[in-house]
């Protein structure tokens, strides 16, 4: 899938810290597409929920996994790309919000725990807890070569991973 052809839609997935929002935005500018942040699409409750500490069971995800692939469907049904930011952490949310969708990519953004926990001690005001970095990482199925992610290493500069998705889409 070239960034040049038709309409096509990049979810940036990974758990919590890992620096999706910034990437994702990066990615977005960087190829003049639209750009959603996927969190914004959480209903209430989730929030809610997240806040107080509480990790999200399934049936919390499934309308917000729906909403995140309605926008998809929004986007690739009016001829526009896009980036989207959702965390993915399984397969079957992933089946969800890409399934038989062909124009659609996820970049998987993959750190060491330590890395990631850095950074969401150091993250202010976001409502995802840094103790709930745990358990999306017990939940975290990465995604399989049939997927056909794009696996980028979020040890490098924000800019630099932006590219690295850009130029892997350009292939």
């Amino acid at each position: 899938m070239s960034a040049s052809n038709s309409p096509c839609v990049v979810v940036v997935m990974g758990v919590s810290g890992c620096g999706k929002s910034t990437i994702a935005a990066m990615l977005a500018g960087r190829l003049r597409w639209e750009f959603e942040e996927g969190d914004a699409l959480h209903p209430p409750a989730n929030v809610a929920k997240m806040a107080s500490g509480h990790p999200l069971d399934d049936a919390d995800r499934a309308p917000w996994l729906d909403a995140v692939a309605a926008q998809i469907d929004h986007w690739l049904a009016n001829g526009r790309s896009g980036v989207i930011t959702c965390s993915a952490l399984k397969r079957r949310y992933r089946d969800v919000i890409i399934g038989d969708r062909p124009n659609v990519r996820i970049a998987y953004l993959k750190g060491s725990r330590e890395l990631i926990a850095n950074r969401l001690a150091a993250r202010q005001g976001h409502y995802m807890p840094a103790a709930l970095l745990d358990s999306q990482l017990a939940t975290l199925e990465e995604p399989t070569e049939d997927e056909r992610p794009i696996i980028v290493e979020i040890g490098a500069r924000p800019e630099v991973i932006a590219a690295q998705i850009a130029d892997e889409l350009e292939r």
